[in-house]
């Protein structure tokens, strides 16, 4: 495991530059309502912008539709699209793991077939790990894809899956033979799953406040070709921890509460409340900066060629701790000092914070599980 201290070279600033510039003049300050971080709107016309500007599947080659560019460089993109409160909804997943893991394992008929439409800002695709009998046990799944004529049949149900009623495409792990003794994770596969397929069924499962981001997929007979199957049979799990380096170690992980930080000292500016929330936005900007820092440098690692997952995971687990927080520093301030008016902008970012941050514990591995991946990386290393 390694953590290396890095910065933004002079090339990685004017990238930053550009895409402030850009935000600047499709989304100036007060004509949108900013979305925060993974629950950002879905907005095809937004995607396909960034994706004109070579800004979505920035890191996949250009014999696929990409822009040859680095993981930092996609890192700056995404830290200034959340930090801004972009809609970027719609590519997101395809963007930050999907695309990568049909790059790195699926065949060139995916590759031609998925990659450059992703690039283009035009799929959006879920992701179908979590059961609800597994728990954080993620190889104890139990959803099933057996063999039938030319390939699969599914059964099942999948659970907190994101945006699946708005989304394309699924990317499943699957059981697709027996567990063997003693080893759970063999006999797990990835497959390419059409959201529209018939047998397929999509139930939200709706916050406290009625708004809808997850839901419970349930598979009845769902038909799936081999030529969906990434990778081979049988090695579903090794592609799934590769995968989850992409998700758990980027700017989502911990940015998506600040900018509601950000909107407190703008409506507190020449307020009797403006030193208290000035000493808050100071003492969390700092641990800000260090996870910032942190998972900056599993960027640069993926741009080794390196797989981070240990570095990945204990971005996360910093991360949601951090996140968790901020939201209850805020609602405590407001508790005691604070009562914005009912049209602060701070006040609805704080109650979307309220009711939706709870589930950005169990995104990409809960604080438990993210502490066991750690930890048996750092098995064997010297003390």
């Amino acid at each position: 495991m390694r953590f290396t201290p890095t910065e933004l070279t002079g090339p990685e600033l004017d990238l930053q530059a550009d895409v402030r510039e850009f935000l600047a003049a499709e989304l100036p300050p007060g004509t949108h309502e900013p979305c925060l971080g993974m629950a950002a709107d879905h907005d095809r016309e937004f995607s396909a912008k960034m994706a004109a500007r070579g800004w979505v599947g920035m890191a996949l080659p250009s014999r696929w539709g990409g822009s040859d560019r680095t993981a930092v460089q996609r890192f700056i993109v995404v830290e200034e699209m959340l930090r801004w409160g972009a809609p970027v909804g719609h590519h997101w997943v395809g963007d930050r793991q999907t695309g990568n893991v049909i790059l790195k394992f699926g065949t060139d008929e995916q590759r031609e077939r998925f990659l450059p439409p992703i690039c283009r800002g035009e799929l959006g695709f879920s992701i179908g790990m979590s059961e609800p009998d597994s728990g954080s046990d993620l190889a104890s799944v139990s959803t099933r894809a057996e063999r039938a004529d030319d390939g699969w049949i599914v059964n099942g149900t999948k659970i907190w899956t994101s945006n699946a009623h708005m989304n394309d495409w699924f990317i499943c792990l699957l059981r697709t033979s027996p567990m063997e003794d003693g080893n759970k994770h063999a006999g797990l596969s990835q497959f390419l799953i059409d959201l529209s397929s018939p047998g397929l069924e999509i139930n939200p499962i709706p916050f406290l406040d009625g708004s809808h981001h997850f839901n419970e997929v349930t598979f009845h007979d769902v038909y799936v070709p081999d030529t969906n199957v990434v990778g081979d049979p049988g090695m579903g799990w090794h592609q799934n921890t590769a995968e989850m380096a992409y998700e758990r170690g980027g700017p989502d992980r911990w940015l998506s509460p600040f900018s509601t930080v950000e909107q407190l000292l703008r409506e507190t500016a020449g307020t009797p409340m403006e030193d208290t929330v000035s000493d808050l936005f100071g003492e969390l900007a700092a641990r800000w900066w260090g996870i910032r820092n942190l998972s900056l440098s599993v960027a640069r690692l993926i741009d080794e060629g390196e797989a981070p997952s240990v570095e990945s995971a204990l971005v996360k687990e910093m991360g949601t701790r951090y996140e968790q927080e901020v939201v209850e520093k805020l609602v405590q301030l407001i508790d005691e000092e604070y009562s914005p008016g009912s049209e602060s902008l701070f006040e609805r970012m704080l109650a979307q914070c309220v009711v939706t941050f709870p589930g950005n514990t169990i995104r990409g591995g809960t604080i438990e599980i993210l502490r066991s991946v750690a930890s048996k990386g750092l098995e064997g290393l010297p003390t």
